[in-house]
């Protein structure tokens, strides 16, 4: 399953590699709540046909009702780009199902270059991140990869937004864990390995959409290459499997590393990790274990759940409150049972 932003672009290139008339809305600017992000991308085709969103709600039937044929109206203005505002007032904003305060602008293309997105999503398929530059005057964009990730920037007169290859996850050890895991991050646009040098653990896989991989873990990392859009999880509850996997993944760039296991194993792990291989403290302040906020799982698709939404919020740069954590949440809990 790809990223939004990937099935956007494709859908919006194969539409117009098939001569179809079609424009890509982005949204450029928000104040107060948004239901979504700056960067967040929608194509739209002239008989009404919608790949993405950049609202969630009634923005996108009212670009479908303005700027296209579905509505017996004039369809695509012969224009390059424009600029669009929803949620001026009060009234708009309830009109369009904006939260209170919402506000958002958008800019439309209407004449996106297929040859420029041909040439993009070749950058984005083979790895790269890309800079895509659109000059609001002329409508026209120019592409240029980049080793860092850049801030979304609109000034009104160009915008900028750092595309890039989807997020990668590759997990350790092929459990019923691992496919729970590996499901729920396929929604949400993970590309997914899995990784076991155990036959009867990788040859049971059933999972299709994942690539499978048969090696010892800590080759297998560094044949996955890390990125800044990978997270690397440790799940076969095997030290010999996980360590080294482990060690590995703490030397890439990577966003999120972690390891199952439970308190005890955790801490048992960071020790043999300091005292035998190497690692220091401040190493190890990346590894995540043990992983997932704590909402009291039990079963694999429940810790599933649990992970997962610890690996979306370090993607998405959100600092969790310590008593989230199953550290956290399991020293409280003790403590009132201590207290009484």
């Amino acid at each position: 399953m790809e990223s939004i932003d990937l099935l956007v672009l494709r859908t919006l290139h194969d539409w117009l590699a098939s001569g179809h008339r079609a424009l890509l809305a982005t949204v450029v600017r928000t104040w107060g709540s948004s239901p979504r992000p700056v960067g967040s991308m929608m194509a739209l085709r002239a008989d009404g046909r919608v790949a993405g969103s950049v609202s969630g709600g009634c923005i996108e039937d009212d670009l479908i009702h303005r700027y296209t044929s579905a509505y017996q109206g004039p369809g695509l203005p012969d224009e390059n780009t424009r600029l669009v505002r929803y949620g001026i007032d009060a009234d708009e904003a309830h009109r369009f199902g904006l939260p209170c305060g919402g506000t958002l602008e958008i800019v439309l293309e209407f004449a996106p270059s297929v040859d420029s997105l041909a040439q993009l999503l070749r950058q984005l398929d083979a790895g790269h991140l890309v800079r895509r530059s659109l000059d609001l005057a002329s409508g026209q964009a120019s592409l240029a990869t980049t080793q860092s990730p850049q801030q979304f920037s609109f000034d009104k007169r160009r915008m900028i937004n750092t595309l890039g290859p989807g997020y990668r996850m590759l997990l350790i050890g092929a459990g019923a864990l691992a496919e729970y895991l590996a499901t729920m991050a396929r929604f949400n646009g993970f590309k997914v390995s899995v990784c076991d040098p155990r036959p009867e653990y990788i040859e049971a896989w059933s999972l299709e959409g994942v690539d499978t991989l048969v090696g010892m873990p800590d080759d297998m990392v560094r044949a996955f290459a890390p990125d800044q859009r990978s997270c690397i999880i440790a799940l076969s509850h095997d030290p010999r499997l996980d360590d080294l996997a482990l060690l590995e993944a703490l030397h890439s760039p990577a966003f999120y590393i972690g390891a199952i296991g439970s308190r005890r194993n955790s801490q048992s792990r960071r020790e043999r990790l300091i005292e035998h291989f190497g690692e220091t403290e401040a190493s190890l302040k990346r590894l995540h274990g043990p992983i997932g906020i704590y909402i009291g799982s039990k079963t694999p698709a429940e810790i599933a759940v649990s992970v997962m939404a610890e690996v979306l919020a370090k993607k998405n740069e959100v600092a969790l409150p310590r008593e989230l954590s199953v550290v956290g949440a399991k020293e409280e809990r003790e403590r009132r049972v201590r207290a009484g």
